[in-house]
């Protein structure tokens, strides 16, 4: 299985899109709700209808970059918020960026990539992050699928590939999931070395 443009085009044109739960999740509002700079420069990899950008969006925040290599979820979004800056809407794949970001949000990313791009997804995280810059959000806490997305894992795992480019902030057990992930999520919140 490529999880390539075309998959994930065919995934949108289907909605078989189990991941997007029609809205901003509750780990991730509470978060984005103690920011304090609205000018933070944010990305959200793999962003999908990107229900976490809207919110931002709506709260003030104007340096929101989506990426996604799938137009149609690119399209989807901005139907559903037409006054969003459309020059940050990023149609390209996670690992040909090079912006510089202050923060990076993850939300079902990292799951729906091939567990072999991993290592690469950390590295490159810390990459388009500036000094200081932070990687928050959601990572599986179980092993799902071995054969398609989402791919799981768990601590010890995601250790490995985060330890090398970050200092763990936190990496435990969400308290606030939405109930289909209770007791299924870790909230991630690392700082660039």
């Amino acid at each position: 299985m490529k999880l390539n443009k075309s998959y994930w085009n065919q995934r949108y044109i289907e909605k078989t899109t189990g991941w997007d739960v029609g809205e901003i999740t509750t780990p991730l509002k509470e978060y984005i709700d103690q920011l304090k700079d609205k000018n933070f420069k944010i990305i959200i990899p793999g962003c999908g209808n990107a229900h976490e950008a809207e919110y931002l969006f709506l709260a003030g925040f104007t340096n929101v970059f989506l990426i996604d290599f799938s137009p149609i979820a690119l399209n989807q979004f901005i139907e559903r918020v037409p006054n969003f800056p459309e020059e940050q809407l990023i149609c390209d794949d996670f690992f040909n960026h090079h912006g510089k970001y202050d923060l990076m949000l993850e939300q079902t990313f990292f799951c729906a990539l091939n567990p072999a791009l991993r290592k690469n997804y950390a590295q490159h995280a810390a990459d388009i992050l500036n000094p200081n810059g932070k990687l928050v959000g959601l990572l599986f806490n179980e092993v799902l699928n071995v054969d398609h997305p989402p791919f799981g894992g768990n601590k010890e795992e995601y250790l490995t590939y985060f330890e090398p480019y970050f200092t763990i902030n936190i990496l435990e057990p969400t308290f606030n999931s939405i109930p289909p992930r209770k007791d299924r999520e870790l909230f991630i919140k690392f700082t660039k070395k």
